[in-house]
């Protein structure tokens, strides 16, 4: 078995870490800039707030709308026209599906109501409304 020497025919005993230093440092620096973009996709609203607001994990399949303050609607975070929110939910409808709904508290309720009645028309009755918790005064 050959053993590693130097110039001064001394056994070298030590390992470098330098270069692994390197790759994790590049790696840490990947992960950061990545990670900024993976905040789980969801479209930045103003949320109502509610003192009875919970999370709930949904098991059934689930659609999440979005919208926005100035009525831009999104669909599990892809913008979507008015007009073509029909054919995009009955694209992603299955038979227990649960629709999330996220509005800004500024929204106008039309653009609301205009969304459920789009939902209510292909038969998805199941609905749950996103919201801020509110937050105690201590």
């Amino acid at each position: 078995m050959k053993k590693l020497i130097d110039d001064n025919e001394k056994e070298i005993s030590e390992i470098n870490m330098t270069p692994f230093v390197d790759i994790v440092l590049v790696i840490l620096i990947i992960f950061m800039a990545t990670a900024t973009f993976i905040v789980e996709g969801k479209i930045p609203l103003n949320l109502p707030k509610a003192e009875t607001s919970e999370a709930k994990e949904i098991k059934e399949s689930k659609i999440e709308i979005s919208i926005k303050k100035d009525g831009t609607i999104y669909i599990n975070g892809n913008k979507i026209l008015k007009n073509q929110i029909e054919k995009q939910l009955e694209e992603l409808k299955k038979k227990d599906t649960v629709v999330i709904l996220r509005a800004d508290k500024d929204t106008p309720f039309e653009n609301i109501v205009f969304v459920v009645d789009k939902c209510r028309k292909l038969g998805i009755e199941k609905y749950l409304i996103e919201t801020d918790k509110v937050q105690e005064k201590s």
